[in-house]
């Protein structure tokens, strides 16, 4: 009885202690002191170690909780090309855009592109309206008016190629770590935001996490640096199984507390059809895609998908993750190049097809015309207005070259989740 008595009272001493002492340290709760040589930190012999609370929220982004799942066609191969045979892997949370880019933002991005940068490097930015162009077909309105006329404002950006996405993520880290590092000074060209990411010319292959500097409350330069944890991870591309997992949205189909997921969905939302089978909306569409043969919208006084070609970036309800749009509208680029065979060689955790290890571009006869596949052709995933039903499920894949754009093919940003192992 009495020993029950002393060790409550041990237990309840040695909470006190561990309180008293604040607990072990945190990458939000450092202490003042090192846990290995007990030496100071932020003094002159010290090192310096920034407060901070977690990673800084980053504009139009949705949190996208990771986990296992099984990527993969669940449709029947219709194209024949055996591409993505269903495999289980793991992916760590991350963020994703929760629409599409669109022409406002791309205009955004020339503003500041032409206001800092060579001449050169923004006629390289602009997208092919040409696009639209069609020898058959009177498009021609749309080439002059679509990417700038108010009205397509929140319409997706199209006519942009892969590289010109990257570029665009590039710019976009480092102007919303520049507004995070609160520059003050309109008169400091030396910061790397805006357009000054590249200079008065474009920087070729710039780093977007290079660090840049903001006006402090005492007049100093605040430096964003990886270190400080006040800079967001880089703005980048989706990997193809982190866009395919986030199009899932998984989470819709378990109950709360169960590890076991109660189906796998062909779309992006539940049920096996392109309608919406519930409610005030039950009949119409759940996505922007062609209908069949010479139909892409239904017709006059009953518009069922509402779109002849591409639609507001918020239209059509969202999957579970909060994502507009993975299915139809437009396609979107993922950073992977292609192969046939991604899905037998990539890792089973955040598998990623960087370049052609295991499988060289010398084993596709490009030159000889009988292959489409090198090191620069690059995947896209979705679906657009354009497109069957059959394309909007997660699990189809295409691919075009880096350098080419289409009327058909946009992209949104994603981010790592950085300071956390899930």
């Amino acid at each position: 009885m009495n020993f029950s008595k002393y060790l409550r009272f041990a237990v309840v001493g040695a909470c006190a202690l561990a309180a008293c002492k604040g607990g072990p340290p945190t990458a939000t709760k450092p202490g003042k002191y090192s846990s290995t040589t007990g030496i100071e930190y932020n003094t002159e012999e010290g090192m310096k170690v920034s407060d901070y609370q977690g990673i800084p929220e980053g504009p139009g982004l949705v949190f996208i909780e990771g986990g296992r799942t099984v990527l993969g066609s669940a449709e029947e191969d219709v194209a024949m090309t055996h591409d993505n045979i269903e495999r289980t892997v793991t992916l760590a949370s991350f963020y994703m855009d929760e629409a599409e880019v669109a022409n406002i933002h791309w205009l955004e991005y020339l503003h500041f592109v032409r206001k800092d940068s060579a001449e050169e490097f923004y006629q390289s930015a602009l997208p092919d309206t040409t696009v639209w162009a069609r020898e058959l077909s009177f498009n021609d309105p749309y080439v002059d008016y679509y990417l700038r006329y108010p009205g397509f404002r929140y319409f997706p950006v199209v006519g942009v190629s892969w590289l010109q996405a990257n570029d665009y993520c590039t710019w976009r880290t480092a102007k919303v770590n520049e507004r995070l590092a609160g520059e003050g000074d309109e008169g400091d060209s030396g910061s790397s935001g805006g357009g000054g990411l590249f200079g008065r010319k474009k920087k070729k292959g710039g780093d977007a996490g290079d660090a840049a500097e903001g006006t402090s409350e005492d007049g100093g330069k605040t430096k964003i640096a990886i270190e400080n944890g006040n800079t967001l991870p880089n703005y980048r591309l989706p990997t193809e199984a982190e866009w395919e997992y986030a199009a899932q949205a998984l989470i819709g189909t378990q109950e709360t507390g169960n590890e076991n997921q109660e189906n796998k969905r062909i779309y992006p939302w539940d049920g096996r059809q392109v309608r919406n089978p519930y409610g005030k909306g039950q009949g119409q569409f759940l996505a922007n895609f062609k209908r069949g043969r010479g139909d892409y919208a239904g017709i006059a006084g009953s518009l069922n998908d509402g779109a002849m070609i591409t639609e507001y970036i918020y239209n059509y309800p969202p999957n579970d993750y909060g994502l507009y749009n993975m299915s139809g509208n437009v396609n979107e680029w993922v950073q992977d190049i292609y192969r046939p065979l991604s899905y037998e060689d990539v890792e089973d955790l955040n598998p990623f097809r960087r370049n052609g290890f295991l499988d060289p571009s010398e084993k596709y006869d490009k030159k000889g015309y009988q292959s489409l596949i090198d090191d620069h052709v690059r995947v896209y995933k979705g679906g657009s207005w354009r497109d069957v039903a059959y394309w909007l499920s997660p699990g189809t894949r295409r691919f075009m070259a880096e350098d080419s754009a289409t009327a058909t093919i946009g992209f949104r940003c994603a981010m790592i989740n950085a300071g956390s192992n899930k």
